[in-house]
């Protein structure tokens, strides 16, 4: 039985304004429903550098900022093993929720770390040194140092069962979900968007940071293989920030015979892409790994067609209701976008079945499952 009033510090450092991405969409979309829900509670939300008032939901949060800004490994070190310590033995919480993974190894709280997949452990070169090792030592620590681990697919869980050694009984699996934002745009309106965005042409979109886990050049490659093939005018979006180890993208792309159809709009806030997703002719999403591919159910719930990757945790959220592809097999992408783009009565076939597969997923669960291992934790 848990207590009836409990203190939950709350590892709160990717709440940053303008800057939310998978994580911190998680991060933001469960605290949220979760602060509201459970007023018996005090929650601590302990950030690393000023915050915005915006992610105090509820009267029941106490926000702190916990120096040094943890930008880069030594200073996530310093975060997490020297700050934030000396920060709980004060505070004396009952419990420590950290949505990103991290833990301290020097504070003896009853934790659940979310570890949402360890693309860093299997796919290294992607990553710089000092991250990539950063992530490779110590997220095997957090595993095992964790009282429950919270994870966002089937996959994953495996995975960290797997990789770890972790025993399953201690994970639960807790789907992300997709904001209420995205639904289906009128006819109308899509037009429009895609007058700004294209000069009016179709285009298929991609979401995601520009990193080579993504699969941007390969995709670049497909869409170059059906343009030369096609007889409309389709252009690609790319939408999100440059991340890592971009160079071989670039220079891809500055020999594309058809680059005047690649456009790279840089990161956009939910409400723009919103707009931008739901008048898009496909989604084209062939990472080479992901622990769940949030833009794939963002693009289901604004009825716009998905092709997607056929590995890792992919299959487990599209189901049926998307046109799967080998990300290695250039060829394969291309011919799913020329028969989504020439096909309508498989677009109309692929949207009805996304929207049964849309409704296992939605953030009101996820938040309630996240709460669900808390519990676990404190009645044990």
């Amino acid at each position: 039985m848990i207590p009836p009033s409990m203190k939950i510090a709350v590892n709160t450092r990717l709440l940053i304004e303008n800057r939310l991405d998978g994580i911190g969409w998680f991060t933001c979309e469960t605290l949220r429903r979760i602060t509201r829900d459970h007023p018996e509670h005090t929650f601590l939300f302990l950030f690393d550098r000023p915050y915005s008032e915006q992610f105090l939901f509820s009267p029941n949060i106490i926000p702190a900022v916990v120096p040094p800004p943890a930008r880069h490994p030594l200073l996530w070190y310093a975060w997490f093993d020297i700050s934030l310590p000396r920060f709980l033995r004060k505070a004396r919480p009952d419990l420590f929720l950290s949505p990103d993974g991290f833990l301290s190894l020097h504070s003896g709280l009853p934790s659940l770390a979310v570890i949402h997949d360890l693309n860093f452990h299997h796919r290294p070169a992607d990553l710089p040194f000092l991250p990539g090792y950063y992530y490779r030592r110590f997220f095997p620590k957090y595993a095992r140092k964790a009282s429950r681990i919270a994870t966002v697919s089937e996959y994953s869980k495996q995975d960290i069962v797997s990789t770890y050694g972790i025993n399953p009984g201690l994970i639960d699996v807790v789907y992300n979900g997709a904001g209420s934002i995205f639904t289906p745009l009128p006819a109308e309106e899509q037009k429009k968007i895609r007058e700004r965005m294209t000069g009016g042409k179709p285009y298929f979109i991609f979401v995601g940071n520009l990193h080579p886990r993504k699969n941007i050049e390969g995709l670049l490659r497909a869409f170059e293989r059906f343009s030369a093939g096609s007889q409309q005018e389709i252009h690609l979006l790319l939408v999100g920030a440059p991340f890592f180890k971009n160079a071989s993208v670039h220079r891809y792309y500055r020999d594309m015979p058809h680059r005047n159809r690649v456009h790279f709009t840089g990161h956009l806030e939910q409400e723009a892409l919103h707009r931008v997703l739901a008048s898009a002719l496909a989604l084209a999403f062939v990472p080479w790994f992901e622990g769940f591919g949030i833009p794939v159910l963002e693009a289901m719930y604004c009825d716009t067609p998905v092709i997607c990757s056929n590995t890792t945790s992919l299959p487990e959220v599209c189901g049926d209701a998307c046109l799967p592809v080998d990300p290695a097999d250039t060829q394969a992408i291309a011919t799913a976008m020329h028969r989504l783009s020439t096909d309508e009565p498989l677009r109309k076939i692929l949207i009805e079945k996304a929207r049964k597969q849309r409704t296992r997923f939605s953030w009101d669960k996820t938040a309630r499952k996240l709460w669900s291992g808390i519990e676990k934790i404190m009645s044990s």
